[in-house]
């Protein structure tokens, strides 16, 4: 078992217009040759042109994390605004409408589309993975199952996306409403060890409904590239911080998990359908709304479900040497996510202006210079 508890961030993007702010659907000739170019292996396109995904090395400091999350961002946005472009960092594009989208194309990509049809074009969503290091696979399925009441509290860490084809959604985190359309998305089921979970996916590549794990898109999942468990709930988000703070509550969480086998040991079809009642709570109403506690059936708000998270994986923060990053979650929790901020920017350019595409406007003009910041 690695003790370092390694992890890896990957960002994916609205690659957008400089001037409008509008989804780019095609990429300028040469782009992605450039961004290659620059940034090697750390980039990487996604389903559809308008999109990219950018990784950071596995490391085992928030710190370094952190500062190469800047460098990747600040290096691809010099590329891009070469070329006319520049980047967003949110779970959906504030105008963005998905009639007329062009995927990549690539023989992954073409059998992707060529399957998943109308709903391979409506994916015009982007989210946020974090993997941490855990090589024995029956340990990275138990924790799997184990984790699964926990998962809203990331979606509801990262909302931030409000809007959808120009309209207000009422949701804070709409993405995930979108992305659940696919197959074999949502909460894994609660699967009893990796022999199980092996079964599972044999079957469904045996009748060639899938090539490989790979296609498999829970929240939460073994990776099928790297020996982690990788985390597919939250929102891409805006701020880079948020980004870290994430993935440093995850990481925690994950050897908290590790350390107290006892923790959900017993976790249930009950603790399953309550962590999907509250996932949706997660998406509906951000850190502004409460989760279900089955032990003692009551509403918790989601700050003070936030704050309990923090306080149990304290320890295992410090040791990890992220305590300072998961510590900016308190700020999330009581000054607002990214969802939180673009909701008030479009109500004060819209109260300013009395135009709801000006006030749109200033939305995604918000968008991409915190993406930056």
């Amino acid at each position: 078992m690695s003790q370092n508890y390694r992890f890896g961030i990957e960002e994916e993007f609205f690659v957008v217009d400089a001037g409008s702010k509008a989804v780019q659907r095609r990429m300028p000739t040469g782009f992605f040759d450039h961004l290659k170019e620059t940034l090697g292996q750390a980039v990487t396109v996604e389903l559809l042109q308008s999109q990219l995904e950018i990784a950071t090395d596995p490391s085992t400091q928030a710190g370094s994390a952190l500062q190469e999350l800047r460098d990747l961002r600040g290096s691809a946005a010099r590329v891009a605004a070469e070329h006319g472009l520049a980047f967003i960092a949110a779970g959906t594009h504030p105008t963005a409408t998905w009639d007329g989208v062009r995927h990549t194309q690539a023989n992954r990509y073409d059998g992707l589309m060529h399957d998943l049809q109308m709903l391979g074009e409506r994916n015009m969503v982007c989210g946020l993975h974090v993997h941490v290091e855990l090589p024995d696979p029956d340990q990275r399925v138990n924790v799997m199952r184990r984790i699964l009441p926990f998962i809203p509290h990331f979606i509801a860490l990262a909302t931030s996306s409000p809007f959808w084809g120009s309209k207000q959604t009422g949701l804070m985190g709409y993405r995930l409403a979108a992305y659940d359309e696919l197959p074999r998305t949502g909460l894994p089921e609660l699967f009893e060890d990796n022999a199980a979970y092996e079964a599972y996916v044999d079957a469904l590549v045996s009748a060639r409904a899938i090539s490989d794990s790979s296609y498999v898109w829970w929240a939460i999942r073994p990776s099928a590239k790297h020996p982690t468990l990788e985390l597919r709930a939250p929102d891409s988000c805006t701020r880079v911080e948020d980004t870290v703070a994430i993935a440093a509550l995850y990481r925690a969480l994950v050897r908290y998990l590790v350390r107290n086998p006892e923790h959900n040991a017993h976790i249930g079809t009950v603790d399953r359908a309550i962590a999907n009642e509250n996932k949706w709570r997660a998406q509906r109403y951000g850190i502004h709304g409460s989760f279900v506690n089955l032990a003692d059936k009551r509403a918790v708000p989601v700050p003070d479900a936030v704050e309990e998270l923090i306080s149990m994986v304290a320890d295992d923060a410090d040791a990890l040497g992220s305590l300072d990053a998961i510590m900016h979650l308190r700020t999330i929790a009581s000054a607002g996510t990214s969802a939180d901020v673009q909701l008030a920017v479009f109500q004060e350019a819209q109260h300013r202006t009395g135009n709801r595409g000006e006030a749109l406007n200033a939305v995604k003009t918000w968008l991409a210079q915190a993406t930056l910041q």
